[in-house]
């Protein structure tokens, strides 16, 4: 049976394991918040066998990453479980929150809300690494971003790229910094906040 697939997700699933690499550094759980397809949690679950990895979905979606974890056991891999921003979080504390290419498909309330709950999960050491298309002083940074913005206002309105400066300070206020910036392929970054 086939599996549904992501084109994107297997593109930058190497460049995310580098920058991975300079964090993922010490043993303990890792949240991945909208694993989507579930190809980044089975591809990236094993190359860091000292991280329990927790994919999460939303549970329409929950089928198709289950497919794909099913078909990748990992000794590390736990079972996908059902995560909405919007709703109840894992009880739990986190050394690394991970996601992709989530905040311009969530509203901007969501994206706040996310981002206080996932900073009450954290570790004081962890780390929280987001992957996706970020604007720069609110203009966009590519003209392949600022189509990708309009087809994504097509879908729904409250979808769209987000501002990286408002990004910052939504955590700022839940006192986690920017440690870094990593430019990324075809026009995204990896943001890591600590």
């Amino acid at each position: 049976m086939s599996r549904p697939f992501s084109q994107a997700a297997e593109n930058n699933k190497g460049p995310i394991h580098e920058v991975l690499c300079r964090y993922l550094d010490n043993p303990g759980d890792l949240l991945e918040v909208g694993a989507g397809t579930g190809q980044h949690a089975a591809w990236l679950a094993p190359r860091f066998p000292d991280i329990r990895w927790q994919p999460c979905e939303q549970p329409e979606n929950l089928p198709v990453l289950e497919q794909w974890l099913a078909d990748h056991p990992a000794d590390n891999l736990l079972p996908a479980r059902i995560l909405r921003a919007e709703g109840e979080w894992p009880a739990q504390s986190y050394r690394y929150i991970f996601t992709v290419n989530t905040f311009h498909i969530m509203s901007r309330p969501l994206v706040e809300r996310c981002i206080e709950r996932a900073c009450e999960r954290l570790l004081p050491d962890g780390y929280f690494l987001v992957y996706g298309p970020f604007n720069q002083g609110g203009r966009f940074t590519s003209d392949s971003n600022r189509q990708f913005n309009l087809a994504l206002k097509t879908q729904d309105l409250a979808m769209g790229i987000r501002d990286q400066e408002w990004v910052v300070e939504r955590f700022t206020r839940h006192g986690r910094g920017l440690l870094a910036d990593h430019a990324m392929p075809a026009n995204n970054r990896l943001l890591v906040f600590a």
